[in-house]
């Protein structure tokens, strides 16, 4: 008989550890498997009520799936952002060629006012949620709302001028990061 043959009982209990290690990893494995969580980054550029809606409302549509929501705010897009100023979003009607008006017409003085004071209506006459509401609606769904940081310098906002509840203190290197990372990217 060989002395390099190790007894049963040695032999059975490194095929259970074996077999610990083993279940363990694959046990792992499956919960990787299994985490499939799409991402979403959107890129909010412009600060106009009609680009401010489709933003938010992708945003939260897509947290109600239980997806991972990022949107990240910059230049005019961080208006949206801004409790003061997302109050008062307007609409141009120069240059919109959904807009029921000649651009000749629609650069009047006024022009503008009176579309946004239109689109309010039939917003408000629709119950269509307000860009308030949608915000409250993302922050509380779970989406990440940023504001940049380069775009907060640049335009001589206050951190404290946000919703509560909005990431602020982001840079481009993190958005690009979570773009990345990301099943759909979107720029609005």
């Amino acid at each position: 008989m060989s002395t390099d043959t190790p007894a049963p009982a040695d032999n059975s209990a490194e095929l259970q550890a074996q077999l610990e290690a083993l279940e363990e990893r694959l046990t792992d494995l499956e919960a990787a498997e299994g985490d499939d969580q799409k991402q979403m980054t959107i890129i909010a550029t412009k600060g106009s009520l009609d680009m401010a809606y489709p933003p938010l409302i992708l945003a939260s549509t897509a947290a109600a799936f239980g997806w991972d929501v990022v949107v990240f705010h910059t230049f005019w897009g961080l208006d949206i952002l801004h409790e003061e100023k997302s109050k008062k979003l307007k609409l141009s009607a120069v240059g919109n060629p959904s807009m029921p008006m000649p651009n000749a017409l629609a650069a009047l003085p006024g022009m503008d006012a009176m579309a946004t004071k239109m689109m309010a209506k039939k917003i408000d006459d629709n119950g269509t949620a307000t860009i308030e509401e949608l915000i409250e609606l993302s922050l509380e769904s779970g989406v990440d709302l940023q504001a940049c940081q380069m775009t907060i310098e640049l335009m001589g906002y206050d951190e404290a001028e946000f919703y509560d509840g909005v990431t602020t203190g982001v840079g481009a290197a993190t958005a690009l990061q979570h773009m990345a990372d990301a099943d759909v990217q979107l720029l609005v």
